[in-house]
């Protein structure tokens, strides 16, 4: 798979399963500034070869495997809401699963008070599943919803494909999409949180004791003893590179600190841009800030953060960053992994809110972001619904959204419609300078009537005999500054 963490390491036999090289260490160049354009073409130069089967002949140690998604059926069950709900639900996992790179065959759904405890889906249906399964060539099946790995077992063994589970599919996509150093350590971390409860083997084969003079790779020293089996040795190992990844994005999340905290000691207000997957909040960015980030339609383009520095009408300063999008049923391990992202958002002055006002269900897709947003404590952060796609929307679907959020602005970021308004009203939002000042600057001090164009919320400025005369709003540090020369 394309851009996967490749810092993931088991021991030999895993390596040779997976694919994935644990010695060969992240690069320490730092990424290279984002251009939308040339990353959309590198994502589009690797495409899979169509019929080449992932039927399922052996399974490594390790419940999660590398995914090569091609051939699939979708399976869902319903317990609650109404049928559209379930449909809804259904349609965005197939654009999940074309996301990752394959072609959905068939999608299914039973209606069930709650999940079966062995295999997720009644029996009956399993076997409906395995003869759809025949008859289409399928090579993998995918459930919507996180399976417990019995589950995940016994439905393989049913069908004879790789079953794999909506948790599964979106960290795949994310490792996928993942380019920088601390996205794709976000990514891994994740990975083998999830990995670590669902390591079995075959024939008995982890279950085995190591002990006396272990003469196969990854025994030696910490690997003998008196009776460790090969499934703690691999636990181990994996609590050991869940330890080391955690101390590296700590590092990370040091250096993100240190600048989000020198602008604040600057004043700088801040933007984020939050909302759904696919909701349009690259492209927003883009349209007010000509930032050149990745635009695609598909499910979780953006996974590396993006700030850019912009300018109010009247000349203040601020910064607006795209974030990550959130989905329905977000995998709990990726909020933790990506929580020093997310942070962002929390620390942020106003959250642009962006919602698909084309999509069946908007208002679920903002139920759902606002309860991440709870999740990370950023629900009490400023919050301005921005309704995009309106080119595409339906007029009475944009009404019924605007009705219930009175605080909202409606545009369209491919051809430009409202934004200007929605700059107005983020504008307004942005929180002002609380300090009063009028002081006589000398035509010496340039660099304090500078600062003042760029941090303070002009008053009136007049340029006299003797200097400057500038009245304005100013945050504490700049007062302080201009306090010699208050008049």
């Amino acid at each position: 798979m394309t851009n996967a963490p490749k810092d993931f390491h088991l021991d030999a036999e895993l390596e040779e399963t997976t694919g994935w090289d644990l010695d060969d260490p992240y690069t320490d160049e730092d990424p290279e500034e984002t251009v939308g354009s040339m990353e959309l073409a590198e994502r589009h130069a690797l495409r899979r070869v169509a019929s080449l089967s992932t039927e399922l002949e052996d399974i490594t140690e390790v419940e999660y495997r590398k995914l090569l998604l091609e051939r699939v059926v979708l399976v869902g069950v319903w317990t609650d809401g109404t049928v559209q709900d379930a449909e809804n639900s259904m349609a965005e996992l197939a654009a999940l699963a074309e996301t990752a790179g394959s072609t959905v065959l068939e999608a299914i759904y039973q209606r069930r008070d709650k999940p079966d405890p062995a295999t997720y889906i009644g029996r009956g249906k399993v076997e409906g599943v395995a003869e759809i399964v025949k008859a289409t060539g399928a090579d993998t099946v995918i459930m919507d919803g996180e399976l417990a790995p019995s589950q995940l077992r016994n439905l393989e063994d049913k069908v004879k494909v790789k079953v794999v589970d909506r948790t599964a599919l979106i960290l795949d996509i994310f490792a996928q999409h993942a380019k920088s150093k601390e996205g794709q350590a976000q990514v891994e971390l994740a990975q083998l949180s999830y990995m670590k409860q669902r390591l079995r083997g075959w024939g008995g084969n982890l279950s085995r004791q190591a002990g006396g003079r272990v003469g196969v790779q990854g025994g030696g020293i910490g690997g003998r003893g008196p009776g460790e089996t090969k499934i703690e040795t691999d636990r181990r190992r994996i609590n050991t590179k869940i330890a080391k990844l955690r101390k590296e994005l700590d590092h990370m999340k040091t250096t993100r600190e240190t600048k989000r905290s020198e602008r604040k000691r600057n004043a700088i207000p801040s933007v984020a841009i939050a909302g759904y997957t696919n909701a349009g909040k690259s492209s927003l960015l883009n349209r007010m800030t000509d930032a050149g980030v990745l635009v695609e339609d598909a499910l979780f383009a953006t996974l590396d953060p993006t700030t850019r520095r912009t300018t109010t009408s009247d000349g203040r300063v601020y910064t607006m960053s795209d974030t990550v999008g959130f989905v329905r049923h977000l995998p709990h391990q990726l909020i933790e992994a990506f929580r020093s992202t997310l942070e962002e958002v929390a620390d942020s002055d106003l959250i642009v809110h962006v919602v698909d006002g084309s999509h069946p269900d908007p208002e679920g897709q903002l139920a759902a972001v606002r309860e991440v947003l709870a999740e990370i404590g950023a629900d009490n952060v400023p919050e301005l619904v921005v309704i995009n796609k309106a080119d595409i929307a339906d007029p009475l679907t944009i009404a019924r959204i605007r009705s219930r959020e009175p605080h909202s602005v409606v545009v369209s970021a491919k051809s430009g419609e409202g934004v200007a308004e929605a700059l107005a009203a983020i504008e307004t939002d942005l929180p002002r300078p609380d300090i009063e000042i009028t002081a006589m600057l000398p035509y010496s001090r340039g660099d304090l009537v500078s600062r003042v164009h760029d941090k303070a919320d002009i008053i009136s400025i007049e340029h006299t005999g003797e200097g400057t005369l500038v009245k304005a709003r100013v945050n504490q540090s700049l007062a302080g500054e201009l306090e010699p020369f208050r008049q």
